[in-house]
């Protein structure tokens, strides 16, 4: 799914676009039990309740595709045969009535999932008429299909720490426990896909809050699939490769080419409005560095180890790789943070036998919101 899709999709989450009608789903401690179950008519509820649902289920379609949302793939065996794909059109087929599929569904999260909180698995279906366009781009009133899907949150329970009330009418004051809260989604899926805006099966979209732990346990569980590299693993290891083979040759200057040539990279990408996610190849990331400055001897171990690491025709989304929107300089004392576009005011140099990090300072200096000056 693209970034239009998903948006189109996460828009039914509002209670005036909404035609969810129930929630069910399990509350699980911390030993892997399920201490209760509930089914759910929304209309049933408060309208700030109803809100809060939808906006909890809304929060599995936010995140970067590649970081924090994943295509997950069904081979043709899969669709065909499988047991875990079998499950999820039975849930779909079902609109989650089938309470045998529902409680298969709830074993093979609570198994493969390790959280140290209790949480909720909540489950919700919805039916799509999806709308056409006219050539003008204007939606009209007739319906093209109907997309039946549902999705899956997997929500932490968190119990808030008590606070301090004050008793306007008593005049006085005294501790409150609060109540345990429903936290943002851990995790979460939809099934089926919403391509080219109509269901594909052959498809999911799976959902991590975390950019550290993806679940590759419930991903494999549910799914049959392995997933990618979490966000911060790949970013970690894309900077190994570099220190590994770019060497003595990776010094700021080198570093700072390969984040503004990213960076140009994607503005142009959403400037030209492309819906498909801009993603970064081997031979992209070679020639950044070529531009760089770095010797053709370099690149060729370069290319061997990305290839070693993330495969030989792997595709990465460059905001796991290169943050572009941030330019920070560190040392095990000192952080400094520049704005991307002025990552020019930063420089290295070598004094007498000693390494410096130098910083242009001609405009406003201010320590710790107090201005002060640079003595001649």
């Amino acid at each position: 799914m693209n970034e239009k899709e998903i948006a189109e999709i996460r828009r039914r989450f509002r209670p005036e676009k909404s035609s969810i009608g129930r929630v069910r789903g399990c509350f699980v401690n911390t030993e892997k039990t399920v201490i209760s179950e509930f089914d759910l008519s929304l209309a049933s509820l408060h309208e700030e309740e109803h809100a809060e649902i939808l906006k909890t289920l809304r929060k599995i379609y936010s995140g970067a595709i590649g970081k924090n949302l994943t295509d997950i793939e069904f081979s043709t065996a899969q669709v065909t045969s499988s047991p875990e794909h079998a499950l999820l059109c039975a849930l779909r087929q079902s609109e989650l009535r089938d309470g045998e599929a529902v409680k298969r569904l709830y074993e093979t999260i609570i198994s493969s999932l390790e959280l140290e909180d209790n949480y909720l698995i909540m489950l919700a279906y919805d039916c799509y008429d999806v709308p056409a366009f006219g050539k003008d781009g204007e939606e009209l009133d007739d319906s093209t299909e109907s997309f039946r899907y549902f999705v899956c949150a997997v929500c932490p329970i968190k119990t808030p720490k008590s606070k301090l009330e004050y008793v306007i009418h008593e005049g006085l004051f005294r501790a409150v426990d609060t109540k345990t809260v429903v936290g943002a989604p851990a995790l979460g899926f939809m099934f089926p896909a919403f391509d080219d805006r109509t269901a594909n099966i052959y498809k999911a979209l799976y959902y991590t809050g975390s950019t550290a732990d993806n679940y590759p346990a419930v991903a494999d569980a549910l799914f049959s699939s392995t997933l990618p590299m979490s966000a911060d693993e790949q970013k970690a290891t894309f900077d190994d490769v570099l220190e590994q083979t770019v060497a003595q040759t990776c010094n700021l200057r080198v570093v700072r080419s390969l984040y503004q040539q990213v960076g140009e990279m994607v503005a142009e990408h959403k400037e030209s409005k492309e819906e498909e996610p801009l993603t970064l190849s081997r031979n992209d990331v070679h020639n950044m560095l070529e531009h760089g400055g770095v010797s053709e001897e370099k690149l060729q171990r370069f290319d061997e180890k990305f290839d070693d690491a993330f495969g030989k025709d792997a595709r990465l989304s460059p905001v796991n790789l290169v943050p572009s929107r941030s330019f920070e300089v560190r040392t095990p004392d000192v952080v400094i943070k520049v704005n991307p576009e002025r990552s020019d005011l930063v420089r290295t140099r070598v004094i007498d036998g000693v390494k410096y990090i130098m910083i242009c300072a001609d405009e406003d200096i201010e320590v710790n919101g107090v201005s002060i000056h640079i003595e001649e």
